[in-house]
């Protein structure tokens, strides 16, 4: 049985999505947009939320966590500028959303989860949509995934307080880290630090709203 209604995820609704959230306000990658129209963002909400699971806006997905809204998804992806041929790390999985539109847009995809509830649930969904390039791990992002490393390109899906220095470290040459910074008590940034021959370049692209990045940091055990 498929974890989520066909009904509540009509490929018009997700074509409707995709033109009014993300292509009218200037995501313009093709491949992400195809990719947004193409993941069934129902199967990855709660239950109760399916028939809003289009909405313009983030849902809650339990556990304290969020999937972000589609723009934010879209934005975030397009920002990584991937054109099919990477590897990417996916720090922070949640219901696995953010990860089954990597799938769709890089050769494989490593993704961390914190919360073994959360681990578990993405598993089960993106196993049910047979997605074969993708890598799934119960642990702390803030260390990253250093056996798999490099990495052409890192997400983060919640908000740390300054950029871990272990995920630049776990970047390729040119490789790009695209993450929300910032605390709850204070205004966030979504940046990219793109690894130059210099060293990390930083980039601010928009002020945004995650959950705080949960775990340990390097040097703080």
């Amino acid at each position: 049985m498929k974890p989520w209604s066909e009904a509540l995820d009509e490929p018009a609704l997700r074509k409707r999505m995709v033109d009014e959230q993300l292509r009218a306000r200037g995501v313009s990658d093709e491949r992400v947009l195809a990719a947004l129209e193409g993941v069934p963002r129902s199967a990855f909400v709660l239950p109760e939320d399916r028939a809003r699971a289009h909405e313009d806006g983030p849902l809650a997905i339990g556990l304290g966590q969020t999937i972000s809204q589609p723009y934010i998804v879209g934005f975030m992806s397009a920002a990584l500028e991937l054109t099919g041929s990477e590897r990417v790390l996916e720090v922070g999985t949640g219901c696995g959303y953010q990860t089954a539109v990597l799938a769709w847009l890089a050769r494989e995809v490593h993704s961390i989860e914190l919360v073994p509830e959360l681990h578990r649930r993405a598993v089960a969904t993106l196993s049910a949509l047979g997605l074969a390039n993708v890598h799934l791990r119960q642990g702390d992002g803030h260390r990253g995934w250093p056996e798999a490393a490099p990495f052409d390109a890192i997400l983060v899906g919640a908000a740390p307080e300054r950029v871990p220095q272990a995920l630049v470290e776990q970047l390729a040459p040119g490789g790009r880290l695209v993450l929300p910074v910032g605390s709850p008590e204070r205004d966030q940034e979504l940046l990219r630090v793109r690894l130059t021959p210099a060293g990390p370049l930083e980039e601010r692209l928009l002020p945004v709203r995650f959950v705080p990045m949960r775990g340990r940091p390097a040097g703080l055990e």
